[in-house]
């Protein structure tokens, strides 16, 4: 089976990396050449998706079609491309279309009657301000004060179709829902871990989340997935304030970063399942009766110095290769080189217990560190 993933950033390498795990073989297809996800893919087709041109030229005859890409004129190009070849279509266009939206989303989280922030100035500060239409972090603000939010935001106007919320202290939470109406799954639940900049830098798994908040959780991602006749995947975050789970977002497309996670904790594919679904196979029972301790992390390093940061910095440094036993991580998706002194990583540990999975990662930091100290003491010389 070949899948063709649209768009080579990071849901690509996620859609790519999880397809091969599951057997089959992958064309990314992506305007840049040098996009993160063609080091890791069978095939790539260098390809600008148009209205005007949605048939890929010379592209070899593909079973699925997989957007991990949220340019709203390439998803329309891809759709028709979907549409005129009879090819299936791993994507739900109009369950995006609404939760693309923040505003819109919104409105049904209050529809439903579902707990979310509440909106500005309704509540207290601090608030975030958020792009109505962006993904992840891109765009995110936060005011701890009335002053700081007027000097920037003095009216309606400069205020625009910006989201405008209570901003909620708490640890923050994610669940993938896959399927059809009447027959969902809602798979495991992991936990986030952001930066300076809102940006997700580390998901681990198993969830530290109490067994009746899980149960409480996949009610409302199900609830909505019916909500919205979803047919395809979709996730949901959440974060825990004042012993409540607050409704953050919805995001109606492939995600990144979850996806592995649940994948090496669980043994649950999502890409797989997804194939399951558009050919129209009976979706495997998710079972989830297996969990390991999971952490997967993105790092930077720059000469001495290692950090971990947002998901934002792997589309930074060009072509992307997996790498096996990476300074003891089991698995690295990177740009590293043997005598680079500026490379990235997405660092994934696994093992029986916290602490095991923990120690792993520690002892990685420190190989990681020693050859960057090596190296630099090598140019010195």
């Amino acid at each position: 089976m070949l899948i063709a993933v649209i768009g080579g950033k990071l849901q690509g390498v996620e859609a790519v990396y999880l397809a091969q795990k599951a057997g089959f073989k992958t064309l990314v297809i992506d305007k840049n050449c040098n996009a993160p996800a063609t080091g890791l893919c069978d095939l790539f087709l260098e390809y600008e998706f148009s209205l005007e041109h949605p048939v890929p030229q010379d592209c070899p005859r593909v079973d699925i079609i997989l957007p991990a890409i949220e340019d709203t004129g390439v998803l329309t190009a891809v759709k028709t491309w979907a549409r005129i070849k009879n090819i299936p279509l791993a994507f739900d266009p109009d369950a995006y279309r609404l939760s693309n939206s923040k505003l819109k989303s919104d409105a049904l989280f209050r529809k439903m009657n579902l707990p979310a922030p509440r909106y500005w100035p309704d509540c207290g500060f601090p608030v975030v301000v958020k792009p109505d239409q962006a993904s992840g972090s891109q765009g995110v603000e936060v005011f701890n004060d009335s002053k700081e939010f007027l000097s920037r935001f003095p009216n309606k106007q400069k205020q625009g179709n910006r989201v405008i919320q209570e901003y909620l202290e708490g640890p923050s939470y994610s669940i993938e829902v896959v399927g059809r109406p009447g027959n969902y799954q809602a798979l495991q639940v992991t936990d986030l871990g952001m930066d300076k900049s809102y940006d997700c830098k580390r998901v681990t798994a198993p969830t530290k989340l109490p067994p009746h908040q899980i149960r409480r959780f996949e009610a409302m991602a199900l609830a909505i997935a019916e909500d919205i006749h979803l047919t395809g995947i979709m996730d949901v975050e959440v974060v825990l304030n004042n012993n409540e789970l607050k409704l953050l977002e919805i995001d109606a497309r492939f995600p990144s970063q979850t996806p592995m996670t649940v994948f090496w904790s669980t043994g649950i594919n999502m890409v797989q399942m997804l194939g399951h679904l558009c050919l129209n196979k009976n979706i495997p029972d998710s079972g989830q009766n297996r969990e390991r301790f999971v952490i997967v992390e993105h790092i930077r390093v720059s000469g001495t110095n290692l950090d971990v940061l947002g998901e934002h910095i792997m589309a930074i440094d060009g072509p992307l290769t997996l790498q096996f036993n990476f300074f003891g991580a089991k698995e690295a998706i990177t740009s590293y080189l043997p005598g680079k002194t500026q490379w990235v990583a997405t660092l994934i540990f696994s093992g029986n217990t916290h602490e095991a999975v923990t120690a792993k990662r520690q002892n990685c930091h420190e190989q990681i560190l020693e050859n960057a100290n090596l190296i630099h003491e090598e140019q010195l010389n």
